[in-house]
């Protein structure tokens, strides 16, 4: 009798895992060029709600399926140069643009934006108050050997702290600067486990702020600038490059209904990105960034 029942459960679990999805055909899981877009993204605009709010309003529009790839900037260009991805969401322009320049993306666009902040205890074991000017805050981390998580993975959250230590000519390191090669969701939780700061995205923090209990540190310098950028990655690069839907998608998300949505994404009252898709100001500002 029990050999009978795991049968079944192991014929329905093969049943399961073997139908389509609804959605998809045969045909997009054989030819992925056709209707699936593969966007390789950071781990902030899935982390933040945003990705699962956006795309079914584009999916629906455009009949096209994206299949997300949450990881940090720097793997997600690394993705994008070995033809892994059709277009890029992230957030690290010195990077972006090497990327560019380097023949590996074209149609790159400015979509929205937020800023990064410095999280950490409540309550210091040290006594220290933590200064709210960036620079200042980060030398007193150091000077105390407080403990720091940093992610550790080459995202552009990581590309900005690295190019915050640079700043006050300090080199972390030692047992309390900690690289742990996670995403923003898992590094926010063991800093919360250890008492320890942070460097997180806003957009981020606002989807974790009601069950952590560190607390906003250090916020609102211009230093701290968060902006994101699409890119579709060149098809020339590879014959797998479904051009014709990151292109798609670049047009939907920076249109007026794409970024309405964006402008439309709150938590608790509180917007998560700004939509600047069809801000030159900002977008001329935005181009002269050189610490990311």
């Amino acid at each position: 009798m029990l050999l009978i029942k795991s049968t079944v459960s192991f014929i329905l679990m093969s049943v399961t895992l073997f139908t389509p999805i609804p959605g998809f055909t045969e045909t997009d899981f054989v030819d992925k060029n056709h209707r699936i877009i593969r966007l390789a993204t950071t781990t902030s605009t899935d982390n933040s709600g945003l990705l699962s709010y956006l795309l079914p309003a584009f999916e629906n529009e455009s009949g096209y399926r994206v299949h997300v790839i949450a990881v940090g900037t720097g793997k997600a260009l690394r993705m994008g140069r070995d033809g892994d991805a059709d277009v890029l969401l992230v957030h690290a322009p010195a990077a972006e643009t090497e990327f560019v320049e380097a023949g590996y993306g074209v149609e790159r666009h400015f979509v929205m934006y937020n800023d990064f902040v410095l999280v950490g205890p409540s309550s210091n074991s040290a006594n220290v108050t933590i200064n709210h000017d960036i620079n200042r805050a980060f030398q007193q981390i150091a000077e105390h050997k407080s403990i720091f998580i940093s992610r550790g993975d080459n995202s552009g959250t990581h590309k900005k702290e690295l190019g915050l230590w640079k700043a006050v000519d300090i080199s972390p390191k030692g047992k309390w600067y900690r690289e742990v090669g996670q995403g923003m969701g898992k590094v926010l939780q063991m800093a919360a486990e250890l008492d320890a700061y942070t460097f997180t995205d806003r957009g981020t923090w606002l989807t974790y702020q009601d069950r952590s209990p560190l607390k906003i540190l250090s916020q609102g310098d211009p230093q701290l600038y968060n902006p994101y950028h699409i890119i579709a990655v060149n098809p020339q690069r590879s014959s797998r490059i479904n051009y014709q839907g990151a292109k798609a998608l670049i047009s939907w998300i920076t249109s007026t209904t794409g970024q309405s949505l964006i402008g439309k994404f709150t938590l608790n009252d509180t917007l998560l990105f700004k939509p600047s898709a069809n801000d030159q100001h900002l977008a001329k500002k935005n181009n002269q960034l050189l610490i990311q």
